[in-house]
């Protein structure tokens, strides 16, 4: 037996998720969305297999002073479907900054990993959150690189 080609993959039951903690202060979305997917799915880590789930845990603080593109519209339109209904149209800006988040991390997943990474993801719009008890390891995002 050859012990040269061993090559470790997790397996299901890898139970080694780490829990990180980011500050949305002064970031912009689409840069933050991209770093916050890197973890999830676990692309940062070295034993990356992409048919194991070995992502980990996101908490992001003081989601309000996160960066919008205030100089382009940004606009929900939810179609209903039903015959008489009419569209409705909401502002981005107007709406809350977990929600943009939210939908901007979701966009960047694919539909069958969406759900279950999706619970990972943690938000809160100021500094307090509920997950000390985690030790969750603070990142700079604006460093971060998923290479």
């Amino acid at each position: 037996m050859n012990s040269l080609n061993k090559t470790f993959l997790p397996t299901k039951d890898y139970k080694n998720r780490n829990w990180y903690i980011i500050d949305c202060k002064g970031q912009k979305v689409g840069r933050l969305a991209t770093s916050i997917v890197a973890l999830l799915k676990g692309k940062a880590k070295p034993q990356y297999h992409p048919s194991v789930d070995i992502g980990d845990y996101v908490i992001l603080i003081n989601a309000d002073s996160i960066i919008l593109n205030e100089n382009k519209k940004h606009y929900i339109v939810n179609k209903p479907g039903h015959p008489g209904h009419s569209l409705k149209i909401k502002n981005v800006l107007d709406c809350l900054p977990q929600f943009t988040i939210k939908r901007t991390v979701k966009g960047m997943l694919s539909k069958t990993e969406t759900k279950r990474l999706m619970r990972r993801l943690k938000i809160y719009s100021d500094q307090n959150h509920f997950h000390q008890a985690q030790a969750p390891i603070l990142i700079d995002a604006s460093n971060f690189s998923n290479t």
